[in-house]
């Protein structure tokens, strides 16, 4: 079964303590949607100028991405710079050109529109509105959002939450939607908001998933070396979308509520957080294009026993 994946496609120019690098293949949709494709086809719903390079087609491409949902039209693509300090935690914008996305409203072709597991990648809450609209009866939503809709656009960002299944945003985040310090309490505060599931993301630390009076830790993967921790939250997203999208999920499966199992999620957290980690590798998607069946098995095995948890058959 394939995921719908909508969000920003950009070329981004990436500055580290150690190296720089331009025009980057970059933005939430292309790193969620490459992520996802470890698992299942993607269906791809983003904008890009004629500008865009070729080569970053035909990589989308054999990577069974499907770009019927992409939109290229006269004019410049989305361009983001930014330069991370030493820690590579702390990481400052240092130019935003919004160029062709700046008046971009996704349509979904007709395909696209029956879509079952949906991820709405890091974008503004209307375009996320404006896309669930046109799906019909979609079976899973999965939401990704950031501080800047928590500043400007929130009373839009909570009617969005109150419409997904679950959703993704990181630990400052959390603190910030909910006024908790503790990010349990604001856990357990974004769930009675709507969606079933809550993760929220703590970088170097791993992420702490919620579900309904249950919850699960799971550690970050000990990396040696960071080259660009850009993208690495939308590869989560998309590795963890992508997996369940991939497990053929019936409403026999899902049980009277409709709902994806705990121990199904839990499991997904962590697929998402192996494709992850293997992302903040090198620069952009680089690590990705070379990643192995049996590289990504091995680190999972290394991941499983780490999370402490039995997977499930597959």
């Amino acid at each position: 079964m394939s995921l719908l994946v909508l969000g920003s496609i950009a070329l981004d120019t990436v500055k580290t303590p150690i190296e720089e690098h331009a025009d980057l293949l970059g933005g939430s949709a292309s790193y969620a949607a490459v992520a996802a494709s470890f698992f299942t086809p993607v269906k791809l719903v983003g904008i890009v100028g004629d500008d865009f390079p070729s080569e970053h087609i035909e990589f989308f491409k054999s990577r069974n991405v499907d770009l019927e949902g992409l939109q290229i039209v006269p004019g410049k693509t989305f361009r983001w710079s930014g330069e991370y300090m030493w820690d590579m935690n702390q990481r400052e914008t240092r130019s935003v050109e919004l160029n062709v996305f700046e008046n971009f409203t996704p349509e979904l072709p007709e395909a696209y529109r029956s879509s079952r597991f949906v991820l709405l990648g890091n974008i503004a809450p209307a375009l996320q509105h404006h896309v669930l609209d046109q799906l019909i009866r979609p079976h899973f939503v999965i939401a990704d959002t950031m501080d800047l809709w928590i500043n400007i656009a929130k009373e839009e960002l909570l009617s969005l939450i109150a419409r997904v299944d679950m959703l993704i945003l990181n630990d400052g985040e959390a603190r910030e939607l909910t006024g908790e310090t503790s990010l349990i309490k604001a856990g357990r505060r974004i769930r009675e908001m709507g969606p079933a599931f809550v993760a929220i993301k703590k970088g170097e630390h791993g992420c702490l998933l919620f579900g309904e009076n249950q919850f699960f830790s799971c550690p970050a993967y000990p990396l040696e070396d960071i080259h660009d921790p850009t993208g690495a939250g939308d590869c989560f997203a998309g590795g963890l979308a992508g997996y369940l999208a991939s497990r053929h999920l019936t409403d026999a499966d899902l049980g009277e509520k409709k709902g994806v199992p705990f121990d199904m999620m839990r499991q997904a957290v962590v697929e998402g957080s192996v494709v992850a980690s293997f992302n903040v590798e090198s620069f952009s998607m680089d690590r990705l294009r070379k990643v192995t069946k049996e590289e990504n098995s091995e680190r999972y095995e290394i991941f499983r026993t780490l999370s402490r948890f039995e997977a499930l058959d597959a």
